[in-house]
């Protein structure tokens, strides 16, 4: 005999940050009583929440359609992206203390007297200011240590070195970003943002993992997405002036690049896939809730024609349109694969 609470109520299940939830509601359930759950369960705010549902797309609050009935989801496969309160509060006070220590730092070297020292006191200084003053990776991802360890391989790269030290960029905090938290799926493909650059060098966030959590993006490219934040330092909006001074700086550390082969950092091995096996675009979007986003600056056509930006700009726009072309015929592939499951339920 069936169980009537059973069948007046049904059973959510949804994955976040790589590991399932179930809940389970009354039969009359809505989106909304979703979300509501989420926030009070999970602690993410609505306001952070991102729900990729298959065959739906990207829903997010407020719903478009609020009253939409959980039956309607049942069985389809939903991803929740968000930060939780506390995250986004850790990263803010990580933030503020990396400030506080820069400026106690100067007011230190400020009132210190003048003493005789081998060492090259407007070197030390440079070495010092220069640079990223906090380094913190995500502690609550698989194997943080790797990530602190790739984000002081780059921190310790010659030639983000020279150009820090040649630019005088000094950056609060160079941190990672979640993939989950900064990846939109819909029926038109996957967006995935490389970087962002929070109030010009106080915070700058490198996608450093791969979606699935199992390992680590190719080096150079997240170097190439740091020399991009690092010239949001100075320029904002993605015109001229700042595609110039990205470019230039990318030249810099490159030239500077004397390591070769050798791609180890505590005795691990990054997985660094030829270039053009990237399936993500340097440039998407542009300023987001107050934080830089990669890209926006571009303008024209994804065809192989040149452009105002150069060479460089068009061969990223053909990247990224090949890349949108292999993800939106990946969707469609799994579309199809989720109807023929649901068909044979």
């Amino acid at each position: 005999m069936a169980d009537p609470a059973k069948e007046d109520s049904i059973s959510m299940s949804f994955t976040h940050s790589g590991s399932t939830h179930n809940m389970t509601f009354p039969k009359e359930s809505t989106i909304t009583d979703l979300s509501k759950q989420v926030e009070v369960r999970l602690s993410i705010p609505i306001s952070n929440q991102k729900f990729v549902i298959a065959k739906l797309g990207l829903l997010k609050p407020p719903f478009k359609d609020p009253d939409l009935p959980l039956t309607h989801l049942e069985n389809k496969k939903i991803t929740l992206m968000g930060a939780t309160a506390s995250e986004v509060a850790s990263l803010t006070s990580a933030s503020q203390a990396a400030a506080a220590r820069e400026a106690s730092i100067a007011a230190a070297r400020r009132s210190q007297p003048r003493a005789y020292s081998r060492r090259n006191p407007t070197q030390a200084a440079e070495a010092s200011t220069y640079t990223f003053l906090s380094i913190r990776p995500l502690p609550n991802l698989p194997n943080p240590e790797r990530s602190r360890a790739f984000l002081e391989r780059l921190k310790a790269d010659p030639g983000i070195v020279a150009a820090m030290k040649k630019h005088q960029f000094s950056v609060g905090l160079l941190t990672e970003m979640d993939p989950l938290t900064y990846t939109e799926s819909s029926l038109e493909g996957t967006t995935r943002i490389l970087g962002l650059n929070r109030n010009r060098g106080e915070v700058i966030e490198l996608r450093l993992r791969t979606d699935a959590y199992d390992g680590y993006r190719d080096y150079k490219t997240i170097r190439n997405t740091l020399c991009h934040e690092l010239a949001h330092n100075v320029h904002g909006p993605h015109d001229r002036d700042f595609w110039d001074l990205c470019h230039q700086i990318e030249r810099e550390v490159a030239r500077a690049d004397w390591k070769s082969g050798g791609h180890s950092v505590g005795n691990s091995e990054f997985y660094e896939p030829p270039e053009s096996s990237e399936e993500v675009a340097y440039d998407h979007g542009g300023w987001t809730g107050g934080q830089f986003v990669l890209g926006g600056g571009g303008g024209s056509s994804a065809g192989g024609s040149s452009t105002a930006g150069g060479g460089t700009l068009s061969r990223r726009e053909i990247i990224a349109k090949a890349a949108e072309e292999r993800l939106k015929k990946m969707a469609e592939e799994q579309q199809e694969q989720d109807g023929q499951g649901e068909g044979s339920a």
